[in-house]
């Protein structure tokens, strides 16, 4: 089937759109990809530095399996983590589409348990939105990685996850997705839908997990037994007092 720049541009512009209104995509950051060829791999990937809001046709570049521009593409330049979405496509041939969001509650998420090398997530129902997943009494490992700017060897280093013997067993992924400390969420599907879809599962379970946690430590008491203040929801200033029971 031949590749349809303009329809693949103008599904990223609307998801573009919708993940900086939902603040998954503030600012320049984030990037998007779809895969435009399989024989040879090539991708056609969101222009760096481009405000998600607002973008156009004209902000998209077809990249080769190395990230190169291909002849006739430009000006500009392709996001600065395009071989991070050339290693997923080259790794997992199935994919279609690569999605990239630096979310609040995925960049807190990502510092605090960059010490365990993963983020795990259990027995909730939105799990089932993930790719293969069909009961809420499962967990999801989301591995994180630290940041760097160097780019190609953080792309070998994940390569090594998805190289490893569990990809090979069983029609569930190990994983859906991985986490760069302090950065952001990289996922992915057979298509955009797919891959759009995978964000808003992770991002509802990110910012479940990381309001869960707010919520057990404020119900902790303080030393010296006095009362923490606890959210009782219903917008700012929505705190009361948790009384010590007798």
């Amino acid at each position: 089937m031949q590749f349809d720049r303009s329809a693949a541009a103008s599904a990223l512009i609307g998801i573009g759109r919708e993940f900086h209104r939902r603040g998954w995509s503030l600012g320049t950051s984030s990037n998007y990809s779809v895969v435009a060829s399989r024989d040879p791999l090539e991708l056609l990937v969101t222009a760096s530095g481009k405000d998600k809001s607002a973008l156009g046709e004209e902000d998209f570049l077809r990249v080769d399996a190395n990230g190169g521009l291909l002849a006739g593409e430009g000006p500009g330049k392709a996001s600065a983590e395009t071989m991070l979405h050339c290693m997923i496509a080259s790794v997992l041939p199935w994919v279609g589409g690569i999605l990239h969001t630096h979310s609040v509650w995925g960049t807190v998420l990502s510092r605090v348990d960059l010490p365990r090398g993963s983020l795990r997530i259990e027995g909730y129902e939105m799990l089932k939105g993930l790719s293969g997943i069909e009961t809420h009494e499962t967990a999801e490992e989301v591995p994180i990685f630290a940041n760097s700017q160097r780019i190609d060897a953080l792309a070998d280093q994940i390569r090594l996850r998805f190289l490893s013997p569990e990809w090979g067993e069983g029609s569930r992924p190990p994983f859906h997705g991985f986490l760069l400390a302090g950065h952001g969420l990289y996922t992915w599907g057979r298509d955009l839908a797919e891959a759009r879809r995978q964000i808003e599962i992770f991002e509802f379970l990110f910012e479940v997990v990381a309001r869960s946690r707010s919520w057990s430590a404020q119900s902790l008491p303080l030393p010296g037994g006095q009362p923490r203040q606890q959210w009782a929801g219903g917008g700012p200033g929505g705190y009361h007092d948790v009384q010590q029971q007798q």
